[in-house]
């Protein structure tokens, strides 16, 4: 990104997310680091964010007294530290700002500053006193702008604890003092940054309303912010030149200035994390976008942003994004296939292209816990299987067809001829028949149905052998049976090959559909035990915090207080139990559903082939009927009806369409019509005497 882009416009304090910045957002699939900066309007903000961006320009300075930033602004550069990361950052509008005079759109401004980051940094002048405390009390409204559980999800009794869990998902906190004077002395004891930091967020005993004011911005500081940070700038130049700041070189800049703006860019780079949501889960620039249109839509309705909703919102987006990539990863993957192949590279290709799916659905998915999005990527799998499966059939029936029809074209031309009508003809065509099973079982790349193609085949050419076998001379009547039952013998001989085959793909399919279930419970389970480690490494920093806060508490003598963090800490510690026994419960149910999906796998493709299968009979059906039709007497005497024939739908046996033709309504056939009734009666007599004639000569030159 070249220039910072307004990520939230704020318009007459009005909220809205910049359409072209959420698009970037979109583009960024790496982890990002989301440093915002975020204080009083004209203390030098966008000055430290150009810094980190590591630009003299960018983020607006101004020389004036007015504000030049509004709303909050976004720039992102790939990190100067961590490979492979985006660092964002975000620059928000002023607080406190007299033209504008309206602090509950700075307390929403300030809010998503930390619902969007991952580094908290607070920009103040002068010293850390009291005032500038105060001038903090943003912090003090939090749980008003910010919930941790949706509403149905928690009780009243939660309600109240809420604030306790912020250290959990809040980022950390940066104080930048600028143009600071003082010395770094506390009681005449020098001291450092941190130190001076955490000097000024000091409780004070007592319970009167003027020490509880007094408490609340610093307990709510210490409480939320998980770590805490101080930097000192002295003033980077002179007060004449201070207006032309932006143009200054950093030669031109203070030594103490530059050494501190070094440690300080040093730090962020160093020291500040991925940004993260409930959960531990890292968030990706994409995953971002989502939150940033999540939290402003919920203000702009007049809601409060609830980060277990926002999570919810985000999870759905992405899981869903997640089947639909994974889908494409295997649609692309398969369709590189050339048809029609063996069931065992078939079987190959599925496998390897399903792992890269659910790799591909794996690295974007998250809270999918019960698997159901997981189920929903290995149904569209399963379909997309039987699919290519029945592609990979059709493509091979018509290659084994395609291929008979060539190597049996001798002999359908020698049958034509009369080759074979000789003695010894018979023994001919055997030599020819097994050459031309033998050629067609060498040639490859027949795919699967090369079997049950040459059954059917050979059951086709078995009354067309059997009448060689009856017109050849030289064969006795015993040696005619040995050859029939030969005939027979190979037919059966080749449906046990056919079912072989059949049986093998079967058992093919079944291996493949275990291996992929194991492989994908395996897969979701690592997944699983992932994110609870992030969960528990998130409950553990927070523990980690609490027990820090606690152990001062002690140390100053605040026995209420170190009570109340007490039970803050048991309650967090149970947290983390549940949180391992839902895991085990997730598992059961993960379990439970990729089961379910993975054993539909085989029975789509059966679904899909029985239909494939039943339409076939209809189609040879309808055939058998057209032939029946063909054989009528009346439609051979009307050859002329071509349009008839050449239907490419099989016949038409409605009454209109027989009347069409000429021919009687099928419960008038008998009678006929009263013109044409007489002339089909006579001609199907005719026929039949012809018929009648040929049958007796026949059985004459038999007897003979």
């Amino acid at each position: 990104m070249e220039s910072p882009v307004c990520l939230i416009e704020n318009i007459d304090g009005t909220l809205r997310v910049v359409q072209e910045a959420t698009e970037y957002l979109m583009r960024i699939n790496q982890p990002v680091v989301v440093v915002a900066v975020v204080g009083l309007y004209r203390t030098g903000k966008s000055y430290l964010m150009n810094k980190l961006a590591g630009k003299r320009k960018g983020f607006a300075l101004g020389a004036t007294v007015q504000s030049k930033t509004k709303g909050i602004w976004m720039w992102c550069v790939p990190h100067p530290v961590k490979e492979g990361h985006t660092l964002v950052l975000l620059d928000t509008e002023g607080l406190g700002d007299v033209e504008k005079g309206d602090q509950k759109n700075d307390a929403w401004i300030f809010s998503l500053a930390i619902l969007l980051s991952s580094t908290l940094v607070y920009n103040s002048r002068g010293t850390i006193d009291n005032q500038a405390v105060e001038n903090l009390q943003y912090v003090t409204e939090l749980t008003e702008r910010i919930k941790v559980k949706a509403p149905s999800a928690s009780s009243a009794e939660d309600d109240d604890a809420e604030d306790a869990q912020f250290v959990q998902f809040f980022p950390s906190f940066v104080w930048a003092v600028r143009d600071f004077t003082l010395l770094l002395e506390i009681d005449g004891r020098q001291v450092n940054e941190d130190q001076y930091l955490e000097h000024a967020l000091t409780l004070k005993k007592g319970r009167d309303r003027r020490t509880v004011d007094y408490n609340l911005p610093r307990e709510c500081i210490r409480n939320y912010f998980p770590t805490r940070k101080c930097f000192i700038f002295e003033t980077p130049a002179p007060p004449e030149k201070m207006a032309h700041l932006e143009s200054m070189t950093e030669s031109e800049l203070s030594p103490s200035f530059q050494a501190v703006a070094f440690d300080f860019c040093n730090y962020i780079f160093k020291e500040s994390s991925v940004k993260k949501v409930k959960g531990g889960l890292p968030v990706t620039g994409r995953m971002l976008s989502h939150l940033a249109k999540t939290y402003v839509e919920t203000i702009a309705s007049g809601g409060v942003p609830c980060l277990e909703n926002a999570v919810l919102t985000m999870a759905q987006i992405e899981n869903q994004a997640a089947v639909e990539e994974g889908l494409q990863v295997y649609q692309r993957g398969m369709q590189g296939l050339t048809f029609p192949v063996s069931m065992e590279e078939m079987s190959n290709e599925h496998r390897n292209w399903d792992s890269q799916a659910t790799k591909t659905f794996m690295s974007r998915s998250f809270n999918d816990d019960s698997g159901e999005y997981l189920k929903t990527l290995a149904d569209a799998i399963n379909k997309e299987y039987a699919s290519f499966l029945l592609k990979n059939e059709d493509m091979s029936e018509k290659v084994c067809r395609q291929l008979l029809s060539e190597l049996s074209e001798d002999m359908a031309n020698k049958l034509k001829n009369g080759f074979y009508a000789k003695p010894g003809g018979y023994e001919l065509y055997c030599s020819d028949h097994d050459n031309l099973v033998a050629e067609y079982r060498k040639r490859p790349k027949k795919g699967v149905k090369a079997e049950e193609v040459l059954e059917n085949f050979l059951k086709e050419k078995s009354v067309e052998s059997n009448s060689v076998l009856q017109a050849d001379k030289n064969i006795s009547e015993k040696e005619r049976k040995i050859h029939e039952e030969t005939q027979r013998a190979a037919v059966f001989e080749q449906k046990m090959r056919r079912e072989s085959e059949q049986r093998q793909q079967a058992e093919k399919q079944l291996e493949d559909e275990k291996i992929r279930f194991e492989e994908n419970i395996h897969a979701l389970e690592e997944k699983m035990v992932h994110e609870t480690t992030l969960a528990e490494q998130e409950m553990a920093c927070a523990l980690q915090s609490k027990l820090q806060e606690q152990e001062q508490l002690m140390s100053r003598g605040f026995q209420e207080k170190q009570a109340v963090m007490l039970e803050e800490i048991q309650k967090l510690q149970e947290e983390m139990k549940e949180a391992k026994e839902r895991q085990e419960m997730d598992r059961v149910e993960l379990i439970k559903n990729v089961t379910s999906v993975i054993s539909e796998g085989v029975n789509h493709y059966l679904e899909y082939k029985k239909i494939r299968e039943q339409r076939k009979l209809l189609a040879q059906q309808d055939q058998v009927k057209f032939n029946m039709y063909q054989s009528r007497p009346h439609f051979s005497r009307r050859g002329e009806n071509s349009n008839f024939q050449g239907s490419p739908h099989g016949p038409d046996l409605s009454k209109n369409h027989l009347k069409a033709q000429g021919g009687p309504e099928p419960r008038q056939q008998s009678q006929g019509n009263t013109n044409q009734g007489p002339k089909q009666t006579s001609s199907s007599k005719a026929a039949s005497g012809t018929e009648g004639e040929k049958n007796m000569k026949q059985k004459k030159g038999t007897s003979v």
